[in-house]
């Protein structure tokens, strides 16, 4: 056999090692291929399995969270509770025993979170805002404002109040009474008016001052308190009405 005749073969040959490197460089890059979709795959399981044991662990603070304010609320609920049967005029059999809470079924869904709330979030102070409402509602009811006496830095203020009262009183009296002592119609009756606002200017101001003592104050108007307004409201109508007599 010649080398013309081997040539055919050798051309085969080559083309059967091509396509043999061909394939190499297939399955090599096939393989590269799946290898990094296995490590990306891993990655992103890891990844997934990392947020989920972050969740889970944030779910159990939140629970514990929860569950530790609950247990707060019910001390709380309980100790509101015997306070109010101490109240006066309260019976112990009408109240009874402190109240169950609903069940979960019987909340409607809005009420009832997916998540657990930021630290931020108001909604999980509204359980100890209520029972501070409600503290204070009973506070007042066991120790009514009645029993309490102004505090100590309102005291030099009363003089002030009594006076400023009765200077309006004043005014609107000398007023009745100017106006009173010209030719309108019903002047008489006018300057009857203006002369008694003169007589119950001093103590114009003991209302108001009771008025505001109970109800922002929660606290009652002593005979102290009263004097002191009284006080001043003398010396305001006096001065005003030695000042209306002069001139008129």
């Amino acid at each position: 056999m010649t080398t013309r005749d081997r040539h055919p073969f050798g051309r085969d040959y080559q083309l059967m090692v091509s396509a043999l490197a061909e394939a190499t460089r297939r399955r090599d890059a096939e393989l590269g291929g799946a290898e990094r979709a296995y490590q990306d795959s891993a990655a992103q399981a890891a990844s997934e399995l990392a947020r989920a044991e972050g969740d889970a662990q944030s779910a159990d603070r939140w629970a514990g969270a929860a569950a530790a304010q609950v247990l707060d609320v019910d001390r709380e609920a309980e100790r509101l509770w015997e306070q109010l049967r101490r109240a006066r005029g309260m019976r112990m059999r009408a109240l009874g025993e402190v109240p169950e809470p609903e069940p979960v079924e019987l909340l409607p869904r809005i009420a009832l979170p997916r998540n657990p709330p930021d630290a931020c979030d108001p909604v999980t102070e509204a359980p100890r805002v209520l029972l501070a409402r409600v503290a204070e509602r009973i506070d007042v009811t066991v120790r009514p404002a009645g029993r309490r006496a102004l505090p100590r830095w309102a005291l030099p203020l009363l003089p002030l109040v009594g006076a400023l009262f009765a200077a309006l009183a004043s005014l609107v009296a000398s007023g009745l009474v100017t106006v009173g002592s010209t030719d309108v119609w019903g002047g008489s009756v006018l300057r009857v008016l203006g002369w008694t606002s003169f007589l119950v200017a001093p103590s114009s101001g003991v209302p108001m001052v009771a008025l505001f003592a109970h109800r922002r104050l929660q606290a009652r108007l002593d005979i102290g308190g009263v004097g002191l307004t009284l006080l001043g409201g003398m010396i305001s109508a006096t001065a005003l009405s030695l000042a209306f007599a002069a001139t008129h």
